[in-house]
């Protein structure tokens, strides 16, 4: 079952660059992506033994022996970082776009990579996870929002009718003994998911890398290293709060959240739908699958993700999400795990932030668990269900 994927409408701008590299978590389709666009292309598996000993030994040979009219899709191609240098050589001195597809799925080491030896010959993008409007799409979405927090969006859960817990257990298993093995030399994995776990109880708080370290038992740049390994290799991300033209007044901390709400809940033990009912954690991890969906919207139009959050230090509001327009315009959205719109507080922070940042209601976004969608005087209500188009309605709009 083959789900077209809403990157698909401006991947074949990028192939105009000689090289272009599709990157983001383990199976988040990247390779299905490749092979389906890039129909004709060879395909060769970096991870295969026999290949990347071929590419690490003789790179150049390597890429020519594998010469053909259409291209070639080096598939993990972090494992042979230094093919990156005759990469170059070839996109210089042939004209062919789009020959070269790189899929990788460790941020770090590709983006070092790239930025050494391709910078300006390859078009970058990531791909994540199903978003809400492609799950919509392809009629996948869930009724209840429930669903779709413990699911996650992983492909193999909607293309293999895979099991959740099943799926999600394997797969921290396995990125742990490999990726995180591959990325630094932690000396106890089980410590290491340990950090991870903690990491999915503060899904959505401000971010305290000192308290987690004390909790794991281990150092603060410890914590800090380790959380960079997160980020590389797509389990975690960090939102940064926005402080512009209001230094004083609020907090400066990112805020961390997960990628996948999938993860995040197999890590808490939240795998039914009655645990996260009555679990402290439904707040966060509603808010967790709306910003996360938000990263997704931005990545799928090809563009850099220019959210952010608001919190005054004083604790008089937060404003869970900022889209940046055109460098001058902040709009807001807040989140609300409620299923039933509250006309009492669904636009407190709202009015706090229309009232310091002297903007316009009209221009306010609450995202709520519910169905329905509304437009008060306030801002407008919009449900889970029908927020997988916001950031293209919110960048188009004129303001």
């Amino acid at each position: 079952m083959l789900i077209k994927r809403n990157i698909e409408a401006i991947l074949g701008d990028y192939a105009k660059f000689p090289a272009v590299a599709i990157l983001g978590p383990r199976q988040s389709g990247k390779t299905t992506l490749a092979k389906k666009f890039f129909a004709n292309h060879k395909f060769l598996s970096l991870e295969d033994p026999a290949t990347r000993e071929f590419a690490l030994s003789d790179p150049l040979n390597f890429l020519r022996s594998n010469e053909n009219q259409f291209g070639l899709i080096l598939d993990e191609f972090q494992y042979v970082p230094q093919i990156m240098s005759y990469i170059q050589l070839e996109a210089d001195s042939k004209n062919r776009p789009g020959y070269f597809v790189l899929t990788g799925s460790q941020n770090f080491l590709m983006n070092q990579a790239i930025t050494q030896s391709l910078a300006g010959r390859v078009g970058i993008l990531t791909l994540l996870p199903y978003s809400i409007n492609e799950l919509a799409q392809n009629q996948l979405l869930p009724d209840f929002s429930n669903n779709l927090i413990i699911n996650g969006s992983y492909p193999r859960l909607y293309t293999e009718k895979l099991i959740a817990q099943q799926l999600y257990s394997s797969y921290i298993h396995t990125y742990i003994e490999r990726d995180v093995r591959q990325l630094t030399n932690v000396g106890d994995l089980n410590v290491f998911q340990t950090f991870i776990m903690l990491c999915a109880g503060r899904v959505g708080q401000l971010l305290n890398i000192s308290d987690i370290a004390v909790s794991c038992g281990i150092s603060a740049p410890t914590a800090t290293k380790w959380l960079a390994i997160l980020e590389a290799s797509y389990i975690v991300f960090r939102l940064s709060p926005h402080f512009k033209n209001f230094n004083k007044r609020v907090v400066h901390k990112p805020k961390l959240y997960f990628y996948d709400t999938g993860i995040a809940c197999n890590l808490l033990g939240v795998n039914q739908d009655k645990d996260l009912s009555a679990s402290p954690f439904r707040g966060p991890l509603f808010e967790n699958l709306i910003i996360a969906d938000l990263m997704k919207q931005f990545q799928n139009l090809g563009q850099r993700p220019t959210l952010y959050f608001w919190r005054d230090k004083n604790g008089h509001a937060e404003v869970d999400a900022l889209i940046e327009v055109a460098s001058q315009y902040l709009i807001p959205i807040d989140m609300k795990a409620s299923e039933t719109i509250s006309s009492n507080n669904f636009f407190n922070s709202l009015e706090f932030w229309n009232k310091i940042a002297t903007t316009e209601p009209e221009h306010n976004y609450v995202v709520y668990a519910g169905t329905e969608n509304q437009t008060r005087a306030k801002g407008k209500i919009i449900s889970w269900r029908n927020s997988g188009k916001l950031v293209s309605t919110i960048l188009t709009k004129d303001y």
